[in-house]
């Protein structure tokens, strides 16, 4: 359901599934049109609206005209199975308490269900057959249902779990990670795109493994070596080459690159 202007937001349609997230979207559509704190509070019909002042009574029309724009887009936003349950309905606050009781349940419910996204937190891991873009996001789905019913999840927690549910097969790209970036400060979004820049790598010059993720180091880390060759007056080439015993300018730096390259191989 689209509002009464062409650019303004549309309401995702609930199916039954995913309530938390169905939830977070249409608020922000309630809130787009003003009418959010209608669908949370309501409005008190008064008994007798023959006793009400002029005043009053103009007052009420824009809060039954509000009640009925917000009910509309809760009655065009849930699926055909789902209208239903709240057809005979003429309260907004009331449809939406209907779909909240149902489907977000209380505290012991909402319970139950994050101990069982726990176990699956603890126990996903990535398959060989698997691309890690496609893991990334059933891992992100995972993370973000986890939140949804209340989950504090860390940044370092989400990457301590990137790394260490990756198969035998990306070893490699994970010891590189561990040993160049501080995981407690590193963001997971940084992590992300090193892997999916080693996956891209892999995909399309089909080397071995090791020769894959040295690309991904050259790539990953070129701004942490450009902090560490400061007084390096010749910048080295984008093209990956073997490391040797003796770097360019610095023995700091060349014994710093030497070692990266004996943990990976």
């Amino acid at each position: 359901m689209s509002g009464s202007g062409g650019g303004e937001l549309r309401a995702p349609i609930f199916n039954g599934e995913n309530f938390d997230f169905w939830q977070i979207k249409i608020k922000t559509i309630f809130r787009s049109h003003e009418l959010w704190e209608m669908v949370e509070n309501g409005y008190k019909i008064p008994v007798k609206e023959d006793a009400l002042t002029k005043a009053e009574k103009k007052l009420l029309r824009e809060y039954t005209v509000k009640d009925a724009r917000a009910l509309g887009i809760i009655q065009g936003a849930v699926s055909d199975h789902i209208f239903p349950r709240i057809a005979t309905q003429e309260s907004t606050k009331v449809a939406w308490d209907i779909l909240k009781q149902e489907f977000v349940g209380d505290k012991q419910v909402r319970f139950v269900k994050l101990q069982g996204l726990r176990r699956d937190f603890e126990y996903t891991r990535m398959n060989d057959s698997e691309t890690i873009s496609g893991y990334i996001a059933k891992l992100f789905d995972l993370f973000n249902q986890m939140r949804s019913y209340g989950e504090d999840l860390s940044n370092q927690r989400i990457v301590q779990k990137l790394l260490i549910s990756l198969p035998k097969s990306h070893d490699s790209i994970a010891a590189m990670i561990e040993n160049t970036k501080d995981l407690d400060t590193v963001d997971a979004q940084d992590v992300v795109a090193i892997l999916k820049g080693y996956e891209h790598r892999l995909d399309k010059h089909g080397e071995n493994g090791t020769e894959k993720a040295f690309t991904s180091l050259n790539i990953g880390l070129k701004s942490n070596r450009s902090n560490c060759q400061n007084n390096q007056n010749k910048s080295q080439k984008s093209k990956w080459k073997p490391w040797s015993n003796k770097a360019e300018g610095s023995n700091k730096v060349g014994s710093y690159e030497g070692t990266i390259r004996l943990i990976l191989m």
